[in-house]
């Protein structure tokens, strides 16, 4: 029997290789708006994933926005070890990048738009960096 995965290729990606579920969203990210910053809950009453958790999930979805709270927030999240295990978007900015490093989270940009509808909700995922590529394994 063979196993047939799934990989999509990132424009750029930096920090560790990491596994995780998917937390997989269908709008941009705001780490200022859409989080509870002691719960890592999505908090933002008109967002599709409103009530889940972010905590060791990878989030995967098209764009952000804002930023600037962004490292603060995630390292915040992650010594709370409520915060994500990686993060992966369409389009992402230098602060949301400079604050995953900050806080030691894996993160990659310029993934497909198509990702968003292929990868099944909580699956799991291999993010890899420095092949710059998140793969579903499971």
């Amino acid at each position: 029997m063979t196993t047939s995965l799934t990989t999509f290729a990132l424009d750029q990606a930096i920090g560790p290789v990491v596994e995780a579920r998917a937390l997989v969203s269908p709008i941009a990210f705001s780490a200022r708006y859409d989080l509870d910053r002691e719960t890592g809950v999505i908090t933002r009453v008109d967002h599709p994933l409103r009530g889940m958790s972010v905590a060791g999930m990878v989030l995967i979805c098209p764009a952000v926005q804002g930023g600037v709270a962004a490292g603060w927030t995630f390292m915040k999240l992650v010594g709370l070890g409520v915060g994500f295990a990686g993060m992966v978007f369409g389009r992402t900015n230098p602060v949301m990048v400079q604050g995953a490093q900050a806080a030691g989270l894996p993160i990659g940009a310029g993934i497909d738009p198509d990702a968003m509808h292929l990868i099944p909700a909580n699956a799991i995922v291999r993010l890899d960096p420095l092949a710059r590529r998140l793969t579903v394994i499971g």
